[in-house]
C-alpha cells in the first residue's frame, strides 16, 4: 500500500479515465448525458458511479473524496461546499428524530453556537460535558437518546487535545459513533480512524486546501461502525428515491451497510439541501493537498518557534499549545502527534485595548483576518472575531480568556515571524 505522501498527490485518479490529463480536469457542467435509457436506470440505481447532475456528484468532486478517503484510510467521503455544511449534515443526518450529541464547549465558535441554538430548532439537542479532559464526564452525559460524541483532535483556539481512543472505546461500548473535526491537525499529522474514529470532519477551506482561496468541507466515514436500526432507523428507511432498478425501495443501509451516513447524505442532504462543492473549487482542494506534507510540517515548525520565544516575553500573560512548557497535554501529544501538533496557538496579550490596536496593527508578516491553515501567518483576537458569537459564560465554559490572541503560522522565514513580533511588541508597549 502506497505511503501518505504518494496517496496526496496520485489517490483517486487514473489519467486513462481522463483523456490523459496529468492535472484533474475541471468538469464544469451542470449536469452530464445519460447515453442510454438503460444506464439511465442503473445510474439512478446507484450501481454506476458516473456523473448525472454536479449537485450530486461530479468527477472532479470524486477524485477529492476518493483522495481524502485513501489519506483516511476511510470507506468513503462526501464533499461539500463549507465546512460548516460538513459539521450540520454529519450532526443533523445522525440525530434525526430528536436526538442528542454530546460534545465539550473547546469547539470553533461558529460550531459551539450552532450546537447551542441553531441545531436544537430542528430537533438535534446538544449535551455539552462539565469536564472535557474526564472520559467519565463525557459517559455522565450519555443517554437513551445520544447518537454520538463529538470532539476536535486539536481544538481552536487552543491548541487543546483529548484521549480520542479512550472516547471511541466509551462511544462504541453506549453503540454510538466518535465523530471528531480534524481540521487544525489534518491527516498529515493524524489519522483519526486508526485510533476508532468513525466519522471524521473537514474544513478543507483551512491546511488540506492551504491557500485562503476556497471554501470546502469533507465527511468521512470510517465504515467500520454498526449502525443499530433501534438508534440509526433513519439509515433503514427504505426510500423509492434510492430504488433498484427494478423499482424496489431501498434504505441507505442496502446500498452500502458499511456507510449508510454517506448514502443519507447524498442522496437527501446534497439532493434537498444542496450544499455541494462546485468542481473548480473541488480542483483547487486538490491543487493544495499536493503540497500538504510540507506546508503543514513548515507550520508546525513555525509554531513551535513562536510558542518558545512567547514564553520568554514579559507582554505575554501565558501561552497555550502542547509544546509549551507547562502544557498539560504533551503525553497525548507523544501518544497521538509523532508528527508535531499543529500551527495554532493562542496566548494571553499582557496589555490593554489600546496597546492590542497597536500591536496588531503594527505587525507586517501576520494578517489580521480569521482563517487558520493558510501560507499566510494569520493572527486574530478570537473573543472579538473567531469566537465572537459566544456570549461571557460560554467563553469561560471553553476556556477563553478575554486576552487570548490566536496564531495560524504559515510558511514564512521564522526568523522574520520572530523579528515582527518583537517589532510589535516593542511598538505597542511603548512609553
Amino acid at each position: 500500500m502506497a505511503d501518505f505522501d504518494t496517496k496526496r498527490i496520485r489517490a483517486g485518479y487514473n489519467s486513462a479515465d481522463h483523456n490523459y490529463a496529468v492535472n484533474v480536469p475541471i468538469y464544469q457542467t451542470a449536469s452530464f448525458d445519460l447515453g442510454s435509457v438503460d444506464r439511465a436506470l442503473s445510474l439512478w440505481a446507484m450501481e454506476e458511479a458516473a456523473g448525472i447532475y454536479t449537485r450530486v456528484g461530479n468527477p472532479t468532486v470524486s477524485v477529492l473524496e476518493e483522495r481524502i478517503a485513501a489519506l483516511d484510510g476511510a470507506h468513503g467521503a462526501v464533499a461539500l461546499a463549507s465546512g460548516m455544511a460538513a459539521i450540520s449534515y454529519t450532526i443533523l443526518a445522525l440525530t434525526e428524530g430528536g436526538g442528542n450529541i454530546v460534545a465539550p464547549h473547546s469547539l470553533y465558535g461558529g460550531s459551539e453556537d450552532s450546537f447551542s441554538h441553531f441545531f436544537p430548532r430542528f430537533g438535534s439537542s446538544i449535551k455539552f460535558v462539565k469536564d472535557r479532559f474526564d472520559v467519565k464526564s463525557y459517559e455522565a452525559e450519555i443517554d437513551e437518546k445520544t447518537r454520538g460524541i463529538y470532539i476536535e483532535t486539536i481544538s481552536n483556539p487552543n491548541a487543546e487535545l483529548y484521549d480520542i481512543k479512550a472516547l471511541a472505546d466509551l462511544a462504541h461500548s453506549h453503540g454510538i459513533p466518535l465523530i471528531v473535526d480534524n481540521t487544525v491537525a489534518t491527516p498529515f499529522l493524524l489519522n483519526p480512524i486508526e485510533h476508532g474514529v468513525d466519522i471524521v470532519v473537514y474544513s478543507a477551506t483551512k491546511a488540506i486546501g492551504g491557500h485562503g482561496n476556497t471554501i470546502a468541507g469533507l465527511v468521512v466515514e470510517s465504515g467500520k461502525f454498526n449502525y443499530s436500526k433501534e438508534k440509526f432507523p433513519q439509515f433503514y428507511e427504505k426510500s423509492y428515491k434510492i430504488r433498484n432498478k427494478k423499482g424496489e425501495a431501498r434504505s441507505p443501509a442496502d446500498i452500502d451497510p458499511a456507510a449508510p451516513l454517506l448514502i443519507h447524505l447524498r442522496a437527501f442532504y446534497l439532493e434537498f439541501i444542496g450544499a455541494a462543492l462546485s468542481p473548480f473549487d473541488a480542483f483547487l482542494i486538490l491543487q493544495g493537498l499536493d503540497t500538504i506534507s510540507e506546508r503543514v510540517a513548515k507550520q508546525t515548525a513555525n509554531a513551535k518557534k513562536i510558542v518558545s520565544y512567547l514564553e520568554g516575553k514579559k507582554e505575554v500573560a501565558w501561552v497555550k499549545h502542547p509544546e509549551a512548557k507547562d502544557s498539560k497535554f504533551k503525553a497525548l501529544a507523544q501518544k497521538y502527534f509523532p508528527k508535531g501538533t499543529g500551527g495554532i496557538l493562542s496566548f494571553g496579550f499582557a496589555g490593554n485595548h489600546d496597546q492590542l490596536q497597536k500591536f496588531i496593527g503594527h505587525l507586517k508578516y501576520f494578517s489580521y483576518h480569521v482563517n487558520i491553515g493558510d501560507v499566510r501567518s494569520l493572527i486574530v483576537n478570537s473573543p472579538k472575531t473567531t469566537h465572537a458569537e459566544l456570549d461571557g459564560e460560554h467563553l469561560k465554559a471553553a476556556g477563553i480568556e478575554e486576552n487570548t490572541v490566536r496564531i495560524s503560522a504559515g510558511l514564512e522565514s521564522a526568523d522574520d515571524l520572530l523579528a515582527d513580533l518583537e517589532e510589535a511588541f516593542e511598538y505597542a508597549f511603548r512609553q
